[in-house]
């Protein structure tokens, strides 16, 4: 009697732990559940995020008479080029678009030049009021654009640095050099000193150091920049409208507000198709760019 009721109760013990466990089943719905809502949301964001771009692509595709429809039109009945026609025949666009080209490049080779030596320095000598430095770097980073605009304004007025592409370059560099020194200064302090230490003892300077071994290492940090550079200076709207009073000098998005109709509205459909020759180049640029740096990040592992 009392094996079989040790038996008994080990039989119901080992049963209450086997329908305790879940199954492999339970536990495989239970994991696609929380990645359903993952996808879910992801999805949802997705779309509210590609659908402006769908929609300037479509009303840049638009005749007259369909773009201010009282049921929104999701695909042109008369698919039509006018407008591209329109906005690339304008007068001014080839000027703005060599304004353009001119500032943006010139404040990416500056900013890039600038931050290399600037994180490089940063990142390998000690000095005193490196880190007061590195502090007021980020708080720079922190301000708000808008903030800044008034006093730069008044400052590059007193130094007649308004309405010239030099005085629109520096304020560029201006902008895009903090995050550039930031994300810099943390490829120089990932690459291991006795790399140095090792050119420094096969006879190399520190000019030699820096060009032939950390610079090239750094690359995958002065494409990242140079993308943040090309993007923040390409698509600026208030800076350019602020310092520029020759229209001959406007970049493409003050440009972009210029187009209207013969009665005065704004043409949505020539903006919307000059909205898309302006987003052109950045999509090619970051194309090109993502190659070198996916290349790029792979060569700075191997050789770090």
């Amino acid at each position: 009697m009392t094996s079989l009721a040790a038996e008994s109760n080990a039989a119901a013990e080992a049963g209450i732990v086997a329908s305790a466990g879940p199954t492999p089943r339970t536990l495989k719905k239970r994991r696609k559940r929380p990645r359903f809502w993952i996808n879910l949301v992801a999805l949802v964001f997705s779309v509210v995020w590609i659908f402006p771009v769908y929609w300037m692509i479509n009303t840049a595709f638009k005749p007259r008479t369909e773009l201010l429809t009282v049921d929104p039109l999701f695909v042109p009945k008369h698919p039509t080029l006018h407008n591209f026609d329109v906005a690339i025949n304008d007068t001014t666009f080839f000027t703005n678009l060599k304004n353009s080209v001119i500032v943006v490049f010139a404040a990416i080779i500056f900013a890039v030049i600038l931050a290399l030596f600037a994180s490089a320095a940063l990142s390998r000598f000690r000095f005193r009021g490196r880190r007061t430095i590195m502090v007021l770097i980020l708080v720079v980073q922190m301000l708000p654009g808008a903030a800044l605009l008034i006093p730069q304004f008044l400052i590059f007025n007193q130094a007649n640095l308004l309405n010239n592409y030099f005085g629109l370059i520096l304020a560029y560099v201006a902008a895009v050099l903090p995050f550039s020194i930031w994300v810099m200064r943390g490829f120089f302090v990932a690459i291991p000193v006795e790399v140095e230490e090792a050119a420094w003892m096969d006879g190399a300077s520190t000019w030699r150091t820096l060009r032939s071994i950390l610079f090239p290492l750094v690359l995958p940090g002065v494409i990242s920049t140079s993308i943040f550079g090309f993007i923040t200076a390409w698509n600026d709207y208030i800076v350019a409208y602020t310092f520029m009073k020759d229209s001959s000098k406007y970049t493409l998005p003050v440009w972009l507000n210029s187009f209207s109709t013969p009665t005065g509205g704004t043409d949505f459909g020539g903006q919307m198709a000059a909205s898309v020759l302006f987003a052109l180049p950045v999509v090619v640029f970051f194309l090109i760019i993502q190659r070198n740096l996916v290349a790029g990040m792979s060569a700075g592992a191997v050789k770090g």
